[in-house]
C-alpha cells in the first residue's frame, strides 16, 4: 500500500492545561481527582485517581480520525469478551453515552477518552526477560490476533476496500506494510546520516526478501502495538514480571497478522543480554495459539528488521520535532539496541533457525535453502583415496585433556594425524570442543559451517562446477554460480585466474602453507555476496547449517563416498541437526525412572568435563559451582590413569588378599585421631551411614537414635529414616520410625536461637537425650553432619557437639559424624568437619569426595566397635575395597596432598567468600552467606527482617545462572540457599566468573 505524501505522519500535540482536563472529567464524565501525566509518543495521556477506580485520560493526537477512534473502543470490547482474563483499558462513556468527548486547546478541539486504568507495570524497563516472559508475551499477541481475526463485529470490516472502510484500512504509520516508506521518508532527515543510511540499507534489503510474500500474506485486524511497553505485568512469585494485560490500542488497524508477532519480537531485543535467539518462546507461543504459515515464517524476521527500523527512523524524527518529549527521547538508545540486534544475523538465516524450532518444511514441498545435496567434480583431484575424519567434538577419545588451554590445539591433533596419513579433514556440523570457552575467555561459536583439509604438501584446487572467481586479499577465494551455493575457499595459492569466469576442472591455485602444513577451509554458502563466519554460536547453528551446506563430498573420491554413506551430521560424534538432546530426554523419561529427577526445566546434555568445567554437546563450557563430589575436578588424568592400569590388571572383590585395600584403609586412618582404627569400605554416602548404624545398634544392644531435623543423609532404609529434610522427602518428619528421635536444627541464622543465644542449641539437644535415657529411650547413637551440609553450608554453633557428644556418650551412646559432604578439606582450615568442634567422635562416615565420583565410601571406627558387628553376622560390599576402588581411593588422597587442594580450598574459598559478602552490600536479597573454603551457600530471603525465604527466586536464578554459564541449584528445607560446593581445584578466576554471573542475576534480573 503506497502513501502518496508526508501527511500521514503523526506531529506531536500541543501541551494540555490540567485545569481544562480537570474541568472536562468533572463535567463530560463525572469524575473527579488528581492527575499524573504518563509517557507518550505522540497523545497526552493522564492517570486519574479516584475514590472507586482508576483511570487513563487520553487526549488523542488530531492526526487520528474519529473512525478510528470508535473502531478501537468496539475491538477493546469484543476482546474483553473474547479473552476475560486479559486485562484492557475498557473505554468509559460520558455523560451523554457516548465515549468520545472533546477537550478545547488553544483554538481547536482534540478528542478525549476515558480508559479503565489497567494495573500492572510495563516490562520495557525490566532489565532481563526470562524465556517464560517471553514465551507470555508471544503467548498473549497470538491469542488477541486469534481473537481480533474472529470478531464477529469487526471481521468482515478487513474485506472492505480501504474507500470504504478508512478507520480500517488508513495509512498508518506503525503498519509494516508501510515500513520502507516510512524508512525512505524520515531517513534524509535526521542529523546522523551514518547510521540513517545504516538503517535505510537494511529496510530495503528486508524489504526484498518480503515483497514476493506481501500479495499472499493474511490480513486482518491487529493491535499493531503489542511490546514491552504495553503490555503490563504482575510480578510472579519467582520475582519475574508475568504478562497479564494490553493497554494502548492507538496502532488498531488492518494489517498482516504475522506483523502482530513482529512487533513483539522486536520489542524484546532491546533487553538485557537478548540475542536473536531471544525471541524463540515467542514464536513458539504464537505459534501455538495462532499457527504460522510457511510464508509467514518466511517474512516473520524481515518484519522485526523493517519494525526496528521503523522505530529508529520515527524516534529520532519525534525527538527533533519535540525536543522536550523525554519519553521519545530515552527511547532512542532502546530503540537503535533493537535495531543493532535485529540485523546481526542475515534475516535468511533467521528464517531458517525459526523453520528449525517450528519443525517446519516448506509449503512447496521443495528443499529449503541448504538441504539439495552438493555435486560436482572433485576439488582437490590429488587427495588419497581415504581421507580420515578428525573428531573435535565432545566425544573424541583422542583430545589431551588440556585441549582448551591451547589456542592451536586444532592445528595441533591435525599435525599429529598427518604423520600416520597424507590428508585430515574435520567434520562439517560438528560442534567442537576445541573452541568450547570457559572462564569467559575464548570464543562463543562452536559449530564449524565448513570443514578444513589439512594435506602434507601443496596439492592443486579445481573449480568443481563453472562460474565466477573473485579473490579478496585475505588469500579467500569465492567461486560463485547462478543456481548453487557460493564456494568459499580460504587459504588458496592463487594461480593464474585472479579473477573472472571459470569452467569445471579450471586449476583455481593450490593448498597454502600454514605454519608448516598446508591448510585449506572449504564453505559452501547460499547467502549471495555475504561470507558467513567459520562457526556459529548454539543457539543460532541450526539456522546457519540451512544456508551453509556441507562441501565434504567435493573432497572424497566416488568410493570414499560411497563408503562413507550420508557426511557430515550423520558421521558419528559429528552434530545432528534436529532435537536430538530432545530425544534423548525424552528417552530418559521413558526408560528411567522420572523420581530420578534432573537438573533444570530444560537441562543441557553434559557428555564432558574438565577441571571446574563441563562441557555439553553443542560445545558449551559451564562453571561446576555444584559439584562437590568431584573434589579434584572432572577429567583428572592421573585418576583415569590409575583406574585404566588398574582395570587392566584385575578388579575383584575385598574377600581376596591384595596391596590396594591394605594401603587406603591405612591411610585413612592415619588422616583421623589414633583411636579411629578400622575402616570399612562401602559403595556409597547411604551405605556407609546405614553401617554406622548397625554399628550402633549392635555395640549398643539398643536402636533407638538421636538425630538432627533439616539433615539429609541417605536413601537405605536407616539412613533415610534418620533423614529429615523435607526438601528431599515432604513426608520426613511425619514418617520416621518410633526410634528416630529428632533435635532442633541448630541454625543460628534463622532458628529459635540467634547470635549470643546460640549456645542454647547444644545445651537444649544434651537434655533431650538426657530425657529419652531417663524415659527407657536411650539412644545407641547421635548422627550429624559436624558441618551443616543440607542446611546450606552453616557452621554449627560453637561447643554444640563437645554438648551434645557428652550426653550421648552419659546415655551409652555412640557419637557418628556423617562426614560425607564436608570431609577431605573442603573446609579448608580442617581436613574433617569434626575438627571444626573441637570433638573426636565414635563413628566417622564419608563417601562423595572420596572417591571424586567413583561409587566409594567408608566407615572409620574404633577397632571393639567394628567387631561388635560380629554379634550381627558378618559384613561385606560386593564393590566396596575392590581393587578398582581402593586404587581409586588412593588416587584421590595422594592428589589432595600433592596438589594441596586444601589449601586452595582456604584460600579461594575465603576470596570467593569475600566477594559473595560483598554483593550482599548491594543485593537485599541476600540474607548472609554461610560457609567455609568452598563449603559455601548464599541464602536469599525477601525481608531481611521476616527472613522470608525467597524459594521461587533461588530456582528462578538457578535457571538464569544456568544461562550464563554458571552450574548452581538450591539447597536447604526452604530451597533458598544457593549450594555452592566446586571442585577443590576452582581458581580465582572461576571464582570472579561464578560472582560477576551472579552480581549480573541479581542486578539484571531472572
Amino acid at each position: 500500500m503506497g502513501l502518496p505524501s508526508a501527511d500521514w505522519l503523526v506531529r506531536p500535540i500541543a501541551p494540555v492545561d490540567e485545569a481544562d482536563a480537570l474541568a472536562l472529567l468533572d463535567e463530560r464524565f463525572g469524575v473527579r481527582g488528581p492527575l499524573q501525566s504518563l509517557g507518550s509518543q505522540q497523545d497526552r495521556n493522564y492517570r486519574v485517581r479516584t475514590g472507586t477506580g482508576d483511570h487513563v485520560l487520553k487526549v488523542i493526537n488530531p492526526a487520528v480520525d474519529l473512525d478510528t477512534l470508535r473502531l478501537q473502543c468496539s475491538a477493546i470490547g469484543e476482546l474483553a469478551a473474547a479473552l476475560p482474563e486479559l486485562r484492557l483499558p475498557r473505554p468509559r462513556p460520558g455523560v451523554d453515552g457516548d465515549p468520545l468527548q472533546w477537550l478545547a486547546v488553544d483554538d481547536s478541539k482534540l478528542a478525549c477518552l476515558l480508559l479503565d486504568f489497567v494495573p500492572g507495570e510495563p516490562i520495557m524497563d525490566s532489565r532481563y526477560l526470562a524465556p517464560a516472559v517471553v514465551a507470555r508475551l508471544g503467548r498473549i499477541a497470538g491469542r488477541v490476533a486469534s481473537a481480533l481475526s474472529s470478531l464477529s463485529a469487526l471481521s468482515s470490516l478487513s474485506s472492505l476496500p480501504a474507500r470504504e472502510s478508512p478507520a480500517v484500512d488508513r495509512p498508518r504509520l506503525w503498519d509494516l506494510r508501510n515500513a520502507l516508506t516510512v524508512v525512505e521518508t524520515l531517513a534524509p532527515q535526521l542529523p546522523d546520516q551514518i547510521r540513517a543510511q545504516r538503517v535505510l540499507r537494511a529496510a530495503r534489503a528486508a524489504h526484498a526478501l518480503v515483497e514476493p510474500y506481501a500479495d499472499r500474506l493474511p490480513t486482518q485486524l491487529i493491535h499493531g502495538d503489542l511490546t514491552d511497553n504495553n503490555v503490563v505485568c504482575d510480578t510472579a512469585p519467582d520475582g519475574r514480571p508475568m504478562p497479564v494485560g494490553v493497554i494502548d490500542f492507538g496502532d488498531l488497524g488492518l494489517g498482516w497478522t504475522v506483523a502482530e508477532l513482529a512487533v513483539t519480537c522486536a520489542s524484546v531485543l532491546h533487553h538485557h543480554g537478548a540475542g536473536a535467539a531471544s525471541v524463540v518462546p515467542a514464536v513458539r507461543a504464537f505459534h501455538a495459539e495462532r499457527p504460522l504459515g510457511d510464508e509467514e515464517l518466511a517474512v516473520l524476521w524481515p518484519l522485526v528488521v523493517l519494525r526496528s527500523a521503523v522505530l529508529v527512523v520515527s524516534g529520532q524524527y519525534d525527538v527533533r520535532l519535540d525536543p522536550d518529549n523525554d519519553y521519545a527521547s530515552e527511547a532512542l538508545a532502546r530503540e537503535w539496541t533493537m535495531f543493532e540486534v535485529a540485523t546481526s544475523v542475515p534475516a535468511q538465516v533467521m528464517t531458517a533457525q525459526l523453520r528449525h524450532e517450528l519443525e517446519r518444511v516448506s509449503a512447496s514441498g521443495e528443499p529449503v535453502a541448504g538441504e539439495r545435496p552438493v555435486t560436482g567434480a572433485g576439488l582437490v583431484p590429488g587427495l588419497p583415496e581415504r581421507l580420515h575424519a578428525l573428531d573435535l567434538s565432545v566425544f573424541a577419545d583422542d583430545l589431551h585433556t588440556g585441549f582448551w588451554q591451547s589456542p592451536n590445539a586444532e592445528h595441533d591433533l591435525a599435525r599429529g594425524e598427518l604423520t600416520a596419513t597424507q590428508a585430515v579433514r574435520t567434520r562439517h556440523g560438528e560442534f567442537r570442543m576445541t573452541r568450547t570457552a570457559v572462564d569467559g575467555k575464548g570464543p562463543a561459536e562452536t559449530c564449524a559451517l565448513g570443514v578444513e583439509l589439512y594435506v602434507t604438501e601443496p596439492l592443486e584446487v579445481h573449480a568443481p562446477w563453472a562460474g565466477t572467481v573473485s579473490r579478496d586479499t585475505d588469500r579467500v577465494t569465492t567461486l560463485r554460480q547462478d543456481d548453487g551455493p557460493d564456494l568459499i575457499l580460504d587459504g588458496l595459492d592463487a594461480g593464474p585466474l585472479t579473477s573472472g569466469p571459470v569452467q569445471p576442472g579450471q586449476l583455481l591455485g593450490t593448498v597454502a602453507d600454514f605454519d608448516g602444513s598446508y591448510l585449506l577451509g572449504v564453505q559452501l554458502s547460499h547467502l549471495p555476496g555475504v561470507r558467513p563466519p567459520r562457526f556459529a554460536a548454539p543457539e543460532l547453528a541450526d539456522g546457519w547449517l540451512r544456508l551453509c551446506p556441507d562441501p565434504t563430498a567435493l573432497l572424497l573420491s566416488e568410493t570414499t563416498k560411497t563408503d562413507a554413506g550420508e557426511l557430515g551430521a550423520a558421521e558419528p560424534g559429528a552434530s545432528e541437526p534436529g532435537a536430538v538432546d530432545g530425544e534423548l530426554l525424552s528417552r530418559r523419561n521413558h526408560a528411567f525412572a522420572t523420581v530420578q529427577e534432573h537438573y533444570y526445566q530444560d537441562p543441557p546434555r553434559i557428555e564432558r568435563g574438565w577441571r571446574q568445567y563441563l562441557v555439553d554437546t553443542r560445545g558449551r563450557g559451564y562453571l561446576d559451582m555444584l559439584n562437590n563430589v568431584t573434589i579434584l575436578g572432572h577429567g583428572h588424568p592421573a585418576l583415569s590413569d590409575a583406574v585404566h592400569r588398574q582395570w587392566q590388571r584385575l578388579n575383584t572383590n575385598s574377600r581376596f588378599h591384595y596391596a590396594s585395600v591394605v594401603e587406603l584403609s591405612e591411610r585413612l586412618t592415619e588422616l583421623l585421631p589414633a583411636e579411629l582404627d578400622t575402616v570399612f569400605l562401602v559403595n556409597s554416602g547411604s551405605e556407609a551411614v546405614d553401617l554406622a548404624l548397625r554399628l550402633a545398634w549392635a555395640t549398643t544392644g539398643r536402636q533407638d537414635v538421636v538425630a538432627v531435623e533439616e539433615a539429609y543423609h541417605g536413601w537405605t532404609y536407616a539412613s533415610d529414616a534418620v533423614s529429615t529434610s523435607v526438601a528431599d522427602n515432604p513426608g520426613a518428619l511425619a514418617s520416621r520410625p518410633p526410634w528416630v528421635h529428632t533435635v532442633a536444627a541448630p541454625n543460628s541464622y534463622r532458628g529459635r536461637y540467634r547470635g549470643e543465644e546460640t549456645w542454647r542449641y547444644g545445651s537444649e539437644a544434651a537434655a533431650r537425650i538426657a530425657g529419652l535415657a531417663t524415659d527407657g529411650h536411650a539412644p545407641a547413637a547421635f548422627l550429624c553432619e559436624p558441618y551443616y551440609g543440607n542446611a546450606g553450608g552453616m557452621a554449627l554453633p560453637e561447643g554444640y557437639l563437645e554438648q551434645v557428644y557428652a550426653a550421648t556418650r552419659a546415655a551409652g551412646g555412640l557419637c557418628v559424624a556423617d562426614e560425607v559432604q564436608v570431609g577431605y578439606g573442603r573446609l579448608g582450615t580442617h581436613f574433617w568437619g569434626f575438627e571444626q568442634q573441637g570433638v573426636v567422635p565414635d563413628v566417622v562416615t564419608v563417601a562423595k569426595a572420596m572417591g571424586n565420583g567413583h561409587p566409594l565410601g567408608a566407615v572409620i571406627t574404633r577397632r571393639e566397635i567394628a567387631d561388635a558387628y560380629r554379634t550381627q553376622g558378618y559384613f561385606f560390599s560386593s564393590a566396596g575395597g575392590s581393587p578398582v576402588s581402593s586404587v581409586v581411593g588412593l588416587t584421590v588422597l595422594d592428589v589432595l596432598r600433592d596438589e594441596d587442594l586444601q589449601a586452595n580450598a582456604l584460600e579461594v574459598g575465603g576470596y570467593l567468600k569475600r566477594r559473595l559478602l560483598e554483593l550482599a552490600d548491594r543485593h537485599p536479597l541476600i540474607g548472609t552467606v554461610h560457609g567455609s573454603g568452598l563449603y559455601l551457600g548464599v541464602e536469599f530471603v525477601r525481608d531481611r527482617g521476616t527472613l522470608e525465604p525467597a524459594t521461587e527466586e533461588t530456582a528462578a536464578i538457578c535457571e538464569r545462572l544456568r544461562e550464563l554459564g554458571v552450574i548452581m541449584q538450591p539447597a536447604s528445607d526452604r530451597q533458598c540457599v544457593l549450594k555452592i560446593k566446586p571442585p577443590l581445584c576452582l581458581t580465582r578466576d572461576s571464582a570472579d566468573v561464578f560472582v560477576a554471573a551472579l552480581d549480573d542475576v541479581l542486578t539484571n534480573g531472572w
